[in-house]
């Protein structure tokens, strides 16, 4: 993308912040535009993670700033979208990929947990929109891209809150997206599958969670236990690299007209026609019958009946 330029002096060089870019697929987007050469890059990290960039060989540089951000701090947003105000005239590109995983039945959740969820997941990108939407309307042009994932079109059990976090950003930025189109700026949430990485390692578990994946008497034992393997084996085994999922973003950014939702893994492009092709009634039917040795889930390792 290009952007006007400013009285009377060359085109402004566009300028992407990124959320979550110590790691995985930020770092992977940071790596890719960098060697484009055709952005000014202000990659963000927390604190403690700032280290990641130099281990990875990312350092500072002309047209690429490295800060230190918690989407969920609104001083930290603040004084870095500021500082970009002041000093290179604004972000022309928002990709929101800061993003943690909760892994939990919906009983095994407590409010603080469902709290922390949804400050990093939702409440993160969404302030961050609002701070750099002015400067956006008043160049009568801009891309939010926020990563979103198949779970924010479909739930997996033990993912609820995770899930959760995912509809509700899907939810806002869907509103958004008719919202700030008048003044030209575009909106997309992008959707991953399974992406081929270790971030499953990461994937944090509730106090009760931890529970109910460690005793074998707890009614949610066998969700735990089948799932972790599912989800470990589909992304060891996942086709789609965290580089191929930045390709994506650098091609939804590129684009004039990008469309509100892009699935960025074949799988999550299967999930997406069998939601909007299948009646819902065998949708749910044919997934429930496809979780992972469902038959020991329940009391007395029976399953239960799915209707409606």
């Amino acid at each position: 993308m290009s952007t006007e330029a400013p009285e009377g002096g060359s085109r402004r060089v566009p300028v992407v912040l990124i959320t979550g870019a110590g790691a995985g697929l930020g770092l992977a987007l940071t790596r890719r535009l960098m060697a484009g050469g055709r952005h000014h890059l202000v990659a963000t990290a927390r604190e403690e993670s700032l280290g990641r960039f130099e281990e990875a060989g990312v350092r500072e540089g002309a047209r690429l700033w490295i800060r230190a951000m918690d989407v969920t701090d609104g001083g930290q947003r603040r004084r870095v979208v500021e500082e970009v105000d002041r000093e290179l005239g604004g972000v022309d590109v928002l990709v929101n990929n800061a993003g943690i995983a909760f892994r939990s039945v919906l009983e095994h959740v407590n409010e603080g947990e469902w709290l922390e969820q949804m400050r990093v997941n939702f409440r993160g990108p969404a302030e961050l929109a609002r701070l750099v939407l002015p400067a956006m309307r008043a160049r009568r042009a801009g891309r939010i891209v926020s990563v979103s994932s198949v779970g924010g079109m479909m739930a997996m059990p033990t993912m609820a809150l995770y899930s959760a976090s995912k509809f509700a950003l899907e939810g806002a930025f869907e509103a958004l997206w008719y919202e700030v189109r008048p003044w030209g700026i575009r909106v997309t949430l992008v959707q991953p599958g399974f992406v081929r990485s270790d971030s499953f390692t990461r994937t944090r578990f509730t106090r009760q969670a931890r529970h109910g994946r460690d005793e074998e008497g707890d009614p949610y034992h066998a969700h735990y236990r089948e799932m972790h393997g599912f989800i470990e084996r589909w992304m060891r085994r996942a086709w789609s690299s965290p580089e191929e999922v930045a390709r994506v973003i650098e091609r939804v950014m590129e684009r004039r007209d990008p469309p509100l939702r892009v699935s960025a893994t074949p799988d999550a492009w299967v999930f997406a026609k069998l939601r909007r092709w299948l009646p819902r009634r065998w949708y749910h039917r044919l997934l429930y019958a496809a979780l992972p040795g469902i038959g020991r889930w329940g009391p007395a390792g029976r399953a239960g009946e799915v209707s409606g």
